[in-house]
């Protein structure tokens, strides 16, 4: 059978938006209270409160209302003062392209850039910013997902501390699927989201923000405030006593509770051994098949999204066109410099089970084979199941 284009699909396999987790979508569908009913005030502080715990940070995070590019641009806007020097890190798309964010607002960006499939390298870090001791801030992206590619943010992050500087983390396909928080990375602002690997639909951005980063944001004149952009005029709002800056989106804070219940009840440290078990499972059966992993390392490889290199003069488009066609599987295309060059297979929130690294499996090799590549689809699924089978 063929699944038409207007049909959803069977499974969608992608690096986000991702499936929901069933009750965060049963929950979205509560109630929806006025926002100074004193009910939603209590139940707002509550959530808050949670996120808290989920991202172990001194003080609630942020909930900003829109999903994490605002909380990014956000950071930009109000960490950044028009004399600073900022160090943007480059190693894919995403990284890069905080850098022109980064660019409206300093007096200059200087930028470490390497290869899209290779990771920052912490030690360059360390010699840059001896060299160059008027940076005071450094914006780095967790893991690029448009290359499925891990830079190590808690020993960049270690480095950043040491030359007192502050941190920019770009966490929004990485919090909730792997270790490396906003504490253990000594982040200034750690953004993240709910819409990723804690199995919410994009609205919502969770930002975590450090004293020394709230200091420095106080002491900007151009940090914004009665704007979409404005961090500080969110610091407080989780308080029950306190006005909201606007109207909070209310049936995506329900989702969110019920996310924050789940990763809570199920455990950070079992939440991410399930996701890299997907991944693992999943790189097994793509080299299997006899393809490549776009990342140049496989220890670089993410365990929220796993990036398979075409092989030379093959089109990723077609191949995820035949997936979705023929199997019902949609997978993810790559960005800017990336398009056409590979598929990214998304093992994040529901989809972080490791029987779906079997159906994405299937569907891009099934896909290759339909399409006239030459690939092992028998190997690769015998991968898979070994691997999974391993974890015992």
């Amino acid at each position: 059978m063929r699944y038409a284009e207007e049909t959803p699909p069977v499974f969608t396999l992608t690096a986000g938006p991702v499936d929901a987790y069933p009750e965060v979508l049963q929950t979205m569908g509560r109630t929806v209270l006025y926002d100074y009913d004193p009910a939603f005030q209590a139940f707002y502080e509550s959530v808050a409160l949670k996120a808290q715990k989920a991202m172990d940070t001194p003080e609630p995070p942020l909930i900003l209302q829109g999903e994490p590019v605002l909380g990014l641009e956000a950071a930009a806007a109000s960490l950044i003062a028009k004399d600073d020097v900022v160090l943007n890190l480059a190693s894919g798309v995403y990284g890069k392209g905080f850098g022109y964010w980064a660019a409206r607002y300093a007096k200059r960006v200087e930028e470490i850039e390497v290869a899209y499939d290779d990771c920052i390298d912490p030690e360059t870090v360390r010699t840059y910013l001896k060299d160059h001791p008027e940076i005071a801030v450094v914006s780095v992206c967790h893991h690029d997902t448009p290359s499925g590619t891990l830079n190590d943010i808690d020993a960049i992050g270690a480095i950043v501390a040491d030359a007192e500087a502050l941190m920019i983390v770009d966490a929004v396909s990485s919090f909730g699927g792997m270790p490396g928080g906003p504490g253990s990375c000594k982040a200034g602002i750690y953004v993240s989201g709910p819409n990723k690997c804690m199995g919410c639909p994009p609205g919502l951005t969770l930002a975590a923000v450090s004293e020394a980063a709230w200091a420095k944001i106080d002491a900007n004149p151009d940090a914004p405030t009665a704007s979409i952009l404005a961090m500080k005029d969110w610091r407080y709002a989780w308080k029950r006593t306190n006005p909201f800056p606007f109207t909070p989106s209310v049936a995506e804070i329900n989702g969110l509770d019920a996310a924050l219940d789940r990763y809570l009840r199920e455990g950070p440290e079992a939440v991410w051994a399930r996701h890299a078990l997907t991944a693992a499972a999943c790189r097994a059966g793509i080299l299997a098949l006899g393809l490549k992993l776009w990342p140049a390392r496989e220890e670089i490889a993410s365990a929220t999204c796993t990036a398979v290199k075409m092989p030379d003069g093959v089109d990723a488009g077609p191949v995820i066109a035949e997936a979705r066609a023929r199997y019902g599987v949609m997978l993810s295309a790559g960005r800017g410099v990336t398009a056409g060059k590979l598929i990214r297979i998304g093992h994040m929130g529901p989809t972080a089970q490791p029987i779906y690294a079997l159906a994405a499996v299937a569907a891009v090799g099934g896909a290759m084979t339909a399409l006239g590549h030459d690939v092992d689809l028998a190997a690769g699924m015998a991968a898979v199941t070994a691997r999974i089978d391993a974890d015992g």
